[in-house]
């Protein structure tokens, strides 16, 4: 057997082991990387940390500890009331509120199931409150999620357009965001219509007194997520990592002792001096990567340590919240990418590929490649295996990167509404007083239309063209 096929045998290896036994796919990849860079591909320790992305580390560590402080000291529970609060109660615009809100907060640097963790709750809570199909709303959120995912400042938009950097390939990180907003907005668009969206306008407005936000519902809704989490072993299990993050959610929506309750204003949080501060430092996040072309890592970083020595008991709380898993299973899948490089197993795998004499298709089996290991496992890790793979054939010309780079990435991430992937388990175990049962089959049906429908629209809109 050759060693490229050894190697990418233990990759494949290492996607079964994450998906089945919920261990971490990166600290098995950095396992592998230390096996087959000795055994296989001689290399010593030099040469197998030359493959470790450093840039990648710095971004995803500077950007979800600025969030984590947002998250510690309550700034994103005030986004989260203060935007419900802006429908005034129009029961047909909660989605799309959700919607809108998850989209924000990944395009400014959230990782997703972040997101996911702080809204489901409460867009759940609102989903029993108010009969809204609980299906529509948690897939509002995920989906949402997902379109703001590739901002060029988010973290799936840095580590893939870091990727593409890395791999020499023409790039476009607007056209990158773009294709994944639609691609999930007009999802949404679809799932609004059939799963009752229509109804909900002959609805009009909820009561006054709600105020557009639950009392005590918002609380009640953290108790049902830490029981669902517990419950839910089916869809806590196939993630790998899926619940720790679950445990998380709970605390995202839990009612601090700053927040004020009845009257017209319903339930709100103050702003302090310390959410002030961190709302600031968001907007100088977005200015500062997207107006003057500065490292997104190092900003946040640099932010992070400005809010930590004013408020030092947010800090600490925060760098608990750092998302380490996430950090982990980057930085081991794309160390041991290195190595696959190092020694020309993606020059091997890319002209066996492109070896099938249709590149096309070779394109559209990797988009479906992306979307069913995806829907199991990591969206992040698949996307950092799959497209330096594809780049030899990407080399020859016959198939554009701007394009192909897309619809990897929306065929990799649209799926992640399947139970067994994180946001999707985050979703399940946020909801209250539903038949769970119920609830994971039809997410689990849901998720298996969108493995088989999108990957093939994606090609057809990005890869047929040409694009890039």
């Amino acid at each position: 057997m050759s060693p490229e096929l050894i190697s990418i045998l233990v990759l494949v290896v290492v996607f079964v082991i994450a998906t089945t036994r919920s261990v971490n796919m990166g600290a098995l990849a950095f396992a592998a990387a230390f096996g087959v860079g000795t055994l296989v591909a001689d290399l010593d320790a030099d040469g197998i940390f030359a493959g470790f992305p450093g840039d990648l580390f710095v971004v995803l560590v500077g950007v979800t500890y600025l969030f984590a402080i947002a998250r510690a000291n309550g700034t994103t529970d005030w986004l989260v009331h203060a935007a419900v609060r802006l429908v005034r109660g129009r029961v047909a615009l909660i989605p799309w509120v959700m919607f809108a809100l998850t989209g924000a907060l990944t395009a400014i640097g959230a990782v997703s199931p972040a997101a996911v963790a702080i809204v489901a709750p409460i867009a759940l809570s609102f989903a029993t409150r108010y009969s809204i199909s609980p299906l529509l709303m948690g897939t509002m959120v995920v989906h949402g999620a997902q379109a703001g995912g590739f901002s060029p400042i988010s973290i799936y938009g840095s580590i893939v357009n870091g990727i593409v950097e890395r791999e020499k390939l023409p790039g476009s990180e607007i056209g990158l965001f773009l294709a994944s907003l639609v691609a999930n907005l007009l999802i949404a668009a679809v799932l609004f219509a059939v799963l009752g969206g229509r109804k909900l306008w002959a609805r009009g407005a909820v009561t006054p007194e709600d105020g557009g936000v639950p009392g005590r519902g918002t609380a009640s809704a953290g108790t049902g997520s830490s029981t669902g989490g517990t419950g839910n072993g089916t869809g806590g299990t196939g993630n790998g990592g899926a619940g720790a993050d679950t445990g998380t959610a709970p605390a995202a929506v839990a009612v601090r002792p700053e927040q004020e309750t009845g009257g017209a204003e319903g339930t709100g949080i103050r702003l302090n001096p310390a959410r002030i501060a961190t709302l600031v430092a968001l907007v100088a996040l977005v200015v500062a990567v997207l107006g003057f072309d500065l490292d997104a890592g190092l900003t946040a970083v640099t932010l992070a340590v400005v809010l930590s020595t004013a408020w030092p008991d947010d800090s600490r709380r925060a760098v608990q919240e750092i998302a380490w898993s996430t950090v982990l299973l980057i930085c081991g899948v794309l160390t041991y990418v290195g190595v696959l490089e190092e020694m020309g197993t993606i020059t091997w795998a890319g002209e066996g590929v492109g070896g099938i004499g249709v590149p096309l298709l070779a394109a559209v089996l990797l988009c479906y490649i992306g979307a069913i290991v995806s829907a199991f496992a990591s969206s992040v890790g698949i996307m950092g295996a799959l497209i330096p793979l594809a780049v030899p054939f990407l080399a020859q010309g016959e198939i554009g990167a701007v394009g192909m780079v897309a619809a990897l990435a929306v065929s990799a991430t649209v799926v992640d509404v399947s139970p067994f992937s994180t946001n999707g388990a985050l979703v399940l175990a946020a909801a209250p007083d539903v038949d769970r049962d119920r609830f994971f089959r039809q997410l689990m049906v849901y998720g298996g239309i969108v493995v088989a429908a999108v990957p093939v629209l994606a090609w057809l809109v990005l890869v047929v063209p040409g694009f890039g």
